[in-house]
């Protein structure tokens, strides 16, 4: 055989290897007809055979050459977006034909304010998916109800879009999960009585959504929650006291629900540092036993049917930054000294009969 034949017949063979294969490109480029890109043209770099190198937002792992990472952000300070002055806009679905790319770890589609259509329910079964972004579309439908056979995934965030249905009961399957954002949209039913199994959930953002029923008690089991925000929901009945025994949780946010019933003392001395009741229908005092382990940043109490006096204690917290205590029942002086030397009347407004700094001064018996 002529050595040139050799040579050109072994680039060929390394040329290959190191290439995606045809089937990853088909889809890939099944994937892009099915979206319409108007302004920033980031599907023009999709050229060629080999969508491991040079493809916009495309990735491949470096040993099997199979595309493992689709990152498409249309909010991003990559040169693209800096020469066109502006953020991106696309229009268009997720096509099915994603769920061809098997060695998928990560799918970030986020921003680009004009996705509709479904999430694919076909995505379930891809085995290595770890990160599921589609933040900041207009998607609808629901979360597939088999998503917790994606027993790798970590990040579930579908923010900012127009999900509806119920959240999953295979959700609470997701073993690894660490971060799950479903905020603003129009989820509803309640949240699932055993998420408490999601030992590695770290962040847990669901406002803004129709979610109705109680807070579950064995959300309070997940040692390394840090972040709870189920504000703007229909969550109803009591705040389980365990909330204010958990180890690491830093970001209480129950604003604008109809949860009831008192404030746990416990919540006063917990490792929450921003803490947001307001706007529900809390009833009874404002607990005492403020202390030195009291650090918030925020300690919002406002528009609830809280009464009595502002507990004395509330002196001897190591912080209170911003303090709101306004439209509720409370009666009596204003304490003196931090944090009231610094805030302003607002904080204090709509009450029965509070007085003191900086409201009107109180009257001499």
């Amino acid at each position: 055989m002529n050595l040139n034949v050799v040579v050109l017949l072994f680039l060929l063979l390394i040329s290959s290897a190191t290439c995606c294969p045809p089937s990853d490109r088909r889809a890939l480029l099944a994937f892009r007809s099915a979206l319409h890109e108007p302004y920033l043209g980031i599907f023009n770099s999709w050229t060629g055979q080999d969508c491991c190198h040079n493809w916009y937002g495309i990735s491949c792992d470096s040993l099997t050459h199979r595309v493992a990472d689709i990152n498409l952000r249309g909010e991003s300070e990559d040169p693209i977006f800096e020469r066109a002055h502006r953020t991106g806009y696309m229009t268009g679905h997720i096509s099915a034909s994603i769920c061809d790319l098997t060695r998928l770890s990560a799918i970030t589609i986020a921003d680009w304010k004009g996705i509709s259509g479904e999430i694919p329910k076909c995505i379930t079964r891809l085995p290595f998916l770890r990160t599921l972004d589609l933040i900041g579309n207009q998607i609808s439908g629901g979360i597939p109800y088999d998503i917790g056979r994606l027993n790798r995934l970590a990040v579930l965030n579908v923010a900012d879009n127009r999900i509806s249905g119920s959240i999953p009961k295979s959700l609470t399957n997701l073993s690894s999960l660490m971060h799950l954002d479903l905020r603003n949209n129009l989820i509803s039913g309640v949240i699932p009585s055993d998420v408490g199994r999601l030992k590695m959930l770290s962040r847990a953002l669901l406002s803004g959504n129709r979610i109705t029923g109680r807070i579950p008690e064995s959300l309070t089991n997940i040692y390394r929650l840090a972040d709870v925000d189920l504000s703007g929901n229909q969550l109803y009945g009591t705040i389980p006291p365990s909330l204010g025994r958990m180890s690491v949780l830093a970001t209480l946010n129950l604003d604008g629900n109809k949860i009831s019933g008192e404030i746990p003392q416990t919540l006063m001395t917990s490792s929450v540092m921003n803490l947001n009741l307001s706007r529900n229908l809390l009833q009874g005092k404002i607990p005492e036993g403020f202390g030195p382990r009291s650090y918030f940043t925020v300690l919002d109490l406002s528009y609830n049917n809280l009464k009595g006096p502002i507990p004395r204690s509330i002196s001897g917290a190591s912080f209170i930054g911003h303090l709101d205590l306004s439209h509720n029942h409370l009666c009596g002086r204003i304490p003196v000294g931090s944090p009231f030397d610094h805030l302003e009347a607002a904080s204090f407004m709509f009450n029965d009969c509070l007085c003191g700094k900086p409201l009107r001064a109180c009257l001499k018996n």
